[in-house]
């Protein structure tokens, strides 16, 4: 396709595709879906070769959010039965990011939920970057907190951060309809306060809320102008106890047509598979690895995902490798612009992102992370358009239980 051969060129050049190239990717048919995967797999090796970076979620502080974020089951009002628990202590969220880097996680996403971090917050949270780095040698650490504050970025870089996730997740035009406690303004504040900070900044949306193809590329768009170092691609969860529980939408075709459309906008970039992809791509994730260069491994905030070994068993039966904790995850050009920054102490991290990371968390939990699921024991296959509530699995293990973490 002529198509798809000027949007390798791009890719290739980090040339910005046009919106009409960007709608046309959404627009495939299913008999172009391979193509189109062929196509965006060779700027995702350009830039990144056949690695595949791992990520761990460490929940610090769960529920009983303020903000309104219809995704997300941890909002105000959320009828969803997950964990709820105040802050971790450093030493317990140190053990669990222990786990997550044992599995192979190069980066550690720090996540809590609520409209944003106080003073006191960012206290306890750089303590708790300090003992995460202090007793696991060598790991990236991001910090999903929320809205923030003046001074707030620098003191988490002082601490030594090396990331700030806060995703847009919609377009602005409809974000009013997904969200009334704070704007999409306020979130490209805090992705521009990160930025601005010398944090790497990580910046996603979530797919499959009922938003249109324009939506979509509005979004990707928007994170391409604001230049973060990793976009996290979420799939809407639809937990039952949320107003968007009845938010089937997605079918693994259209999930792949979406991450290649962002791969195109953002070929030089970290793409991170994030929260819903056991739930919507199910048996096609492998061929997702074609597209992103980098996943979360186990569970997510609220949810379960995957076990930990499915998880690096589909990268190796896929003929990727895991990125390991000596190699730059960035292109040289990217590492470089964020060595001259100063930003945080790892080579070159993308932020943690995932299903929702609003101000008041999402999707699986507290600013950032995604929301995920358990992908295990799957059925058979049902209809495109119905709903799989059994592969919604909400997190019983892990960071704020007495039970062993997934990874």
């Amino acid at each position: 396709m002529d198509l798809l051969n000027t949007l390798v060129d791009k890719g290739l050049r980090r040339e910005l595709p046009t919106r009409e190239e960007a709608l046309a990717v959404l627009a495939t048919s299913d008999d172009e879906l391979l193509d189109v995967v062929a196509a965006a797999g060779r700027v995702r090796r350009q830039w990144f070769g056949r690695r595949v970076k791992l990520n761990y979620l460490v929940n610090l502080k769960s529920g009983l959010c303020p903000e309104d974020c219809s995704y997300c089951s941890q909002r105000l009002g959320s009828k969803a039965d997950i964990l709820k628990y105040t802050w971790l202590k450093p030493d317990e969220a140190s053990k669990a990011a222990a786990a997550g880097v044992a599995g192979g996680a190069k980066r550690v996403c720090l996540v809590a939920s609520g409209r944003g971090p106080t003073d006191r917050d960012i206290a306890r949270v750089s303590e708790t970057i300090e003992t995460i780095k202090e007793q696991n040698e060598g790991v990236e650490v991001c910090a999903c907190l929320g809205l923030l504050s003046d001074g707030q970025a620098e003191r988490l870089r002082a601490a030594g951060a090396d990331a700030y996730n806060h995703n847009l997740n919609t377009s602005e035009g409809t974000y009013g309809d997904i969200t009334t406690t704070h704007t999409y303004q306020d979130r490209v504040d805090t992705v521009t306060k990160a930025h601005d900070a010398g944090l790497s900044a990580c910046s996603g949306l979530i797919a499959g809320m009922g938003e249109s193809d324009e939506d979509l590329v509005d979004v990707v768009f928007a994170l391409r102008a604001l230049d973060p170092d990793s976009v996290p691609v979420n799939f809407l969860i639809p937990f039952e106890g949320t107003p968007l529980a009845k938010e089937w939408n997605l079918t693994p075709q259209r999930c792949l047509r979406i991450l290649a459309m962002t791969r195109f906008v953002c070929p030089d970039v970290e793409v991170r598979l994030a929260g819903g992809r056991e739930v919507h791509l199910r048996s096609m994730q492998p061929l997702a690895l074609h597209l992103v260069n980098s996943i979360f491994l186990g569970d997510y905030l609220t949810s379960e995902g995957q076990a930990g070994q499915a998880d690096l068993d589909m990268i190796a039966d896929a003929g990727f490798e895991v990125e390991g904790a000596g190699t730059t995850t960035l292109p040289e050009h990217r590492a470089d612009a964020i060595a001259a920054a100063g930003c945080g102490s790892a080579p070159a991290g993308a932020g943690c992102g995932s299903h929702a990371e609003s101000a008041c968390g999402s999707h699986a939990g507290g600013g950032c992370g995604p929301c995920g699921e358990s992908a295990s024991a799957a059925p058979e296959q049902a209809p495109a358009d119905q709903a799989r509530t059994d592969l919604v699995a909400v997190r019983r293990r892990g960071a704020g239980t007495d039970l062993a973490p997934n990874a």
